[in-house]
């Protein structure tokens, strides 16, 4: 197996290292393999919408021309559930019309696009929709959640926190991009757990396995959206436009397809996964040193830090 990236992964792979922005560097990486799975993206934490131009959609095109070129049999790409931004009803579907309601999501949206015209010109390419991603080593704005727990602060949930939100196991995404390789032709799959609640739930069984004593309360919607706003804009609070937007609303998968064509099925639910993250990283939160991926590192908490302290 050979992975190209920024940073060495762990375990004892080939490796390239460089960016996928590099057109050469890409084309060195394609070159001599079967498949590609291209997870390379500029998060939403990033809030620079050059680089989700420059990432997510430059970078694609790079991966989808040296995939070509290269005579690559069959090409993943892991798309996201923001490009739906905040849809109409429930379950969303494969064939849900798509509405990105921020740079992130069009982002992610124009390199989807992008996809379908290579498979269109005869390149096979599938893509795979995560809802969002949890897992150990699975960080970004988690820590938030994590760290207020652990100190047993006040964790906050948008209105009522009854909306229903999914989530993903890293290791499900992966199987489901491995079956994805291994079935010919293109294809879409949308990707996340059959076990899910609202936002409340969910929060609230991972404070309950914490034991720290962490209270679930509820914010005004609209007053605590223009506050992660302002916070974000004066650079006080790791907030994206995704956070904001999204948080408090309800979006989940239909997963019909994945488990019909691909043989997939979840493994964990919404509580287990947060419970497994939580768990990890108390047991890795003063060795975090940040030089990882952004999802794989603690945001820094910023004004939050104070908030913490509320009783």
């Amino acid at each position: 197996m050979r992975v190209l990236d920024r940073n060495p992964p762990v375990g004892d792979f080939e490796f390239v290292q460089g960016d996928v922005r590099d057109r050469s560097v890409v084309r060195h990486a394609c070159e001599g393999v079967d498949a590609v799975f291209h997870n390379v993206a500029q998060v939403p934490l990033a809030r620079d919408r050059d680089l989700f131009e420059s990432v997510n959609v430059v970078g694609t095109a790079n991966v989808l021309v040296a995939a070509r070129d290269a005579g690559v049999a069959k090409v993943v790409h892991t798309s996201s559930s923001a490009i739906f931004g905040i849809p109409d009803s429930n379950p969303v579907t494969e064939d849900t019309p798509p509405r990105p309601l921020e740079a992130y999501g069009r982002a992610k949206l124009r390199a989807e696009e992008l996809c379908h015209e290579a498979a269109a010109a005869g390149l096979d390419v599938s893509v795979v929709r995560p809802r969002t991603i949890l897992g150990h080593g699975r960080l970004g704005i988690f820590a938030i959640l994590f760290e207020f727990v652990a100190e047993g602060a006040p964790v906050y949930v948008l209105g009522r926190g009854d909306n229903r939100y999914q989530l993903v196991h890293a290791a499900d995404l992966a199987d489901a991009c491995l079956r994805a390789a291994d079935r010919s032709g293109p294809a879409t799959y949308n990707i996340g757990t059959r076990e899910f609640g609202t936002m409340r739930e969910t929060i609230e069984a991972l404070t309950a396995h914490a034991g720290t004593g962490s209270p679930v309360r509820s914010l005004p919607t609209m007053p605590a959206r223009a506050a992660m706003r302002w916070l974000s804009t004066l650079g006080l609070a790791p907030f994206a436009p995704y956070h904001w937007l999204l948080y408090g609303e309800s979006l989940w998968f239909d997963t019909t397809k994945a488990e019909t064509e691909l043989g997939w099925q979840s493994t964990r639910s919404n509580a287990a996964m947060l419970i497994e993250s939580y768990d990890w990283y108390l047991a890795h939160r003063h060795d975090l040193d940040g030089h990882g991926s952004q999802h794989q590192s603690p945001v820094r908490l910023g004004l939050l830090k104070l908030v913490s302290k509320l009783p």
